[in-house]
């Protein structure tokens, strides 16, 4: 009898199984075909590419505007369509407005920031956190990105000897450099990591980013944060805090009570968010910008947690993507002589327009002049998108365009922005680097495939701080250093298990200093 209930028990799950990786076919939605249990992310769980590079690889391999797939057992359709991806995020915005992952707002306050919100929640946590990127505090905040581009600019120096060229990995340089910026600008914390790497945030960095360490709970709890949501909820109940970002929220604590019990008003995110916890709101930019007025605790309108959460975001989102913007842009002017030409033209011509020389303080002003190195950055977001992809969850029943299909409520959407940059339709010779294809008059490009923040008003909050980080460190770089022509070669990307683009051999150039 106990055989025969087994047989049946094991059938009835294999049928349901079948059932459930069939899904697609029987919508009548073309689809990749599904490796039990993995679906579409073998690659993935057997560490051979990032899920990125997987959405790129279903990109290239199919035709159609729209593609099912399974994130291991969790269905989702892949949007392949340019335009019909910028309409979702924008004019349909209301059948997209959320991003599907894990969030729990009164157990889990660390998990209630502006990229896990949700409906209503979002909308006021972005409205109220939206001063905080205008151009009066970027201005205000610029002086601590220039100190601390300085010490990157310091450091060169000490490796880079007199009349000699180094050969080094650009890429471990920009990953100090944006650490640092997130540490002093985001975090309000006085450090430097090219002087003392083994520092408490560096080292919380490496932790998070390496993920050697990390125990199996804690690895299959990020998983199903964007996996499987539902199995997360069910993890929250029994304590699963990561190290890491209990370590974070510990640094936050001390910091926020350093600052109210001495008075301590500094140029940075930080201070922003103490105004928001006060007051309710984050000040215009006047004389009193900075200015945090003291609160009672009961009347204190934003817990500790949920400011912990926010910078946490801006640290995983902003740290990675600023230092592999400067990193892949140094990378591709190395072996294009004639656009480093021009980009360190622009930001020499710049520099002595605003009255600067090399080894001078840069100014706001100067860095937001520097045209060409714009042209630059966007070129590199297109070719190597922060994020290779983005997600959203259908929030209502939503028809494609071309009326072809019914999305259901809650499935999965994937936009492949790597597919989509790199794709000749909208980009032609989508591998070549060229910056000017952004400034051409009559342009053959298609720029409504240009979204690498984003678009609509889940669009990318910190773009434009991203942006002036990563044109300060060009501009530091280029200044003071000459950058030897180079044989093209295009990077090839390992796995990582974030959704970022990892070079698989670091990114060598050669610098030697300016005369």
């Amino acid at each position: 009898m106990f055989l025969y209930l087994a047989v049946l028990l094991i059938t009835a799950f294999c049928v349901i199984v079948k059932h459930h990786y069939s899904l697609w076919q029987r919508q009548g939605l073309v689809c990749d075909e599904p490796i039990i249990p993995f679906g579409s992310m073998k690659p993935v769980f057997r560490k051979e590419k990032s899920m990125g590079l997987v959405i790129n690889d279903i990109y290239e391999r199919f035709q159609d505007k729209a593609v099912g797939i399974y994130l291991a057992f969790k269905p989702a359709i892949v949007i392949r369509d340019a335009e019909w991806a910028r309409q979702m995020l924008t004019k349909d915005f209301n059948s997209f407005h959320d991003r599907g992952v894990y969030v729990n707002e009164k157990r889990d306050p660390l998990s209630a920031n502006l990229f896990s919100l949700k409906g209503q929640s979002w909308r006021t946590m972005r409205a109220k956190l939206s001063p905080s990127f205008s151009s009066g505090k970027l201005k205000g905040m610029f002086g601590t990105v220039d100190e601390v581009g300085n010490k990157m600019v310091n450091h060169l120096m000490e490796r880079v000897k007199d009349g000699d060229k180094l050969k080094l990995d650009i890429k471990d340089v920009t990953t100090t450099y944006a650490i640092d910026i997130v540490g002093s600008v985001i975090f309000g914390l006085d450090v430097d990591s090219f002087v003392d790497p083994n520092n408490e945030f560096r080292m919380i960095s490496d932790t998070l980013f390496k993920k050697t360490n990390a125990h199996i709970w804690h690895r299959i709890r990020n998983i199903m944060n964007f996996m499987c949501p539902p199995i997360a909820q069910f993890m929250a109940l029994f304590g699963t805090l990561d190290p890491i970002t209990a370590s974070l929220r510990d640094i936050v604590q001390r910091t926020i009570e350093f600052r109210e019990q001495n008075g301590v008003i500094r140029k940075d995110l930080l201070q922003l968010l103490l105004q928001l916890r006060n007051t309710g709101k984050i000040n215009d930019d006047s004389d009193d910008v900075w200015k945090v007025e003291t609160a009672a605790e009961n009347l204190k309108c934003m817990s500790i947690d949920v400011i912990a959460a926010n910078l946490f975001l801006f640290y995983v989102a902003g740290s990675e993507t600023t230092s592999s913007t400067i990193a892949y842009t140094l990378y591709e002017l190395a072996m294009h002589p004639e656009i480093l030409e021009s980009a360190q033209r622009d930001v020499l011509e710049c520099m002595k327009n605003h009255g600067l020389k090399p080894g001078d303080k840069l100014t706001y002003d100067a860095v937001q002049d520097m045209k060409y190195l714009d042209l630059c950055v966007m070129e590199t977001s297109r070719k190597y998108p922060g994020l290779p992809v983005w997600n959203r969850e259908c929030t209502q029943d939503y028809t494609l365009p071309d009326g072809s299909f019914t999305i259901k409520k809650g499935t999965a959407i994937m936009i492949p922005i790597m597919g989509i940059g790199r794709d000749a339709k909208y980009f032609p010779q989508p591998m070549e680097y060229r910056p000017q294809r952004f400034a051409e008059e009559k342009n053959e490009n298609n720029m409504v495939a240009f979204m690498p923040f984003g678009d609509g008003p889940r669009y990318c909050i910190a773009q434009r701080m991203g942006t002036l980080n990563v044109k300060a460190a060009l501009a530091k770089i280029l200044s003071n250093f000459n950058i030897e022509p180079m044989p093209r070669k295009e990077v090839e990307f390992k796995f990582h298990s974030a959704p970022v683009l990892v070079p698989k051999d670091g990114l060598f150039i050669t610098l030697s200093k300016r005369g």
